[in-house]
């Protein structure tokens, strides 16, 4: 297969309203690691088929995110676990009786990240995808209607010891564990791939084809949204964040870099990802070959919408704005 120009992965909506938000409330819905930190999903070298020549590996690792406690701080209702910000990411649990609480987190380069907190008294886990340097948390208690007070808040000083890290990891919205189907999934899809750039095309073909749009999820979707990789794989249906999320899921646990994007495509408001590739860098926006296999690639489009729709749409890509990594 002749694969010539690479320019991007899109993954966006087909209905606006599935992915559209205000402006203070769009950004809440929300590398392999040698470090003992991380558990690692796949086979034991001692048991594990060695690979055939020109296949690559296609052995699930699914870096589990953990919090030990050993860099702890909070109050009696909010505790935020900063041991392995070398990993790329923080866990945050809260406590509280409060039914409306949100995080938020400020980048080195001054984003301003917010997410819910979920009501499940557990630790959740957040990436750290603004490189290394300051990060500032809060978390933040309803008072009234819009209003909010601080509960609690710190400053992170954050080194990464992989930059590829955050986007390899699971977190609030790209969650999976070594046991959910879309590993699974992702290590059947990529058998007998010879590179991570098939990889991609065998995932994306099988999004592509297996998971439809869901107009009447995109048209009641509540605030504070957060998808279900398995539970997109086993409906065979989604709206765009479901689809980057889920396609994010099998990916990453084929040790392949993803971020889940999300922005802007002209004035909608969209979700996406990218992926990174050794041989050509992050690949963003619209993927294109001279060749005989693809000259768009947009999973959620190509479920089934007009394809000159959606090239008017699109148009280069240069329609498409990012705001925010997970």
């Amino acid at each position: 297969m002749s694969k010539k120009t690479i320019l991007s992965i899109v993954l966006c909506c087909v209905l606006l309203t599935g992915c559209k938000s205000d402006s203070s409330e769009a950004q809440a819905a929300g590398s392999p690691s040698g470090s003992g930190v991380a558990g690692v999903f796949g086979g034991s070298s001692a048991t594990r088929e060695e690979p055939l020549q020109n296949v690559r590996d296609n052995t699930p690792q699914v870096l589990v995110p953990a919090a030990d406690g050993t860099d702890a701080s909070g109050t009696d209702t909010v505790t935020v676990d900063a041991s392995h910000t070398d990993q790329g990411y923080v866990m945050v649990r809260y406590t509280g009786t409060n039914q409306k609480v949100k995080l938020q987190i400020e980048t080195p380069e001054e984003n301003t990240y917010t997410y819910l907190l979920s009501q499940e008294q557990e630790f959740e886990t957040f990436p750290l995808p603004g490189g290394d340097g300051t990060y500032s948390l809060s978390v933040l208690e309803n008072v009234q209607d819009d209003m909010y007070s601080v509960a609690f808040s710190n400053e992170l000083q954050v080194t990464i010891e992989d930059e590829f890290l955050p986007f390899l990891y699971p977190n609030q919205y790209v969650s999976f564990t070594p046991r959910s189907e879309a590993v699974a999934k992702g290590k059947e899809l990529t058998q007998g791939a010879g590179s991570d750039l098939e990889a991609v095309e065998k995932i994306y073909h099988y999004v592509t084809k297996n998971i439809t749009y869901d107009t009447a999820k995109a048209s009641s979707v509540a605030y504070g949204y957060l998808p279900d990789v398995d539970e997109t794989l086993r409906n065979g249906t989604g709206i765009c964040f479901d689809y980057a999320a889920v396609t994010a899921a099998m990916l990453r646990s084929q040790r392949i870099p993803t971020r889940l994007e999300v922005g802007y495509a002209g004035e909608a408001y969209h979700a996406w990802i990218s992926v990174y590739l050794e041989e050509t860098g992050w690949i963003d926006n619209i993927i294109e070959f001279n060749g005989s296999s693809w000259s768009l690639m947009d999973p959620t489009f190509a479920a089934g919408t007009n394809s000159r729709d959606l090239k008017q749409f699109i148009g280069d890509g240069s329609n498409y704005i990012v705001k925010y990594y997970y």
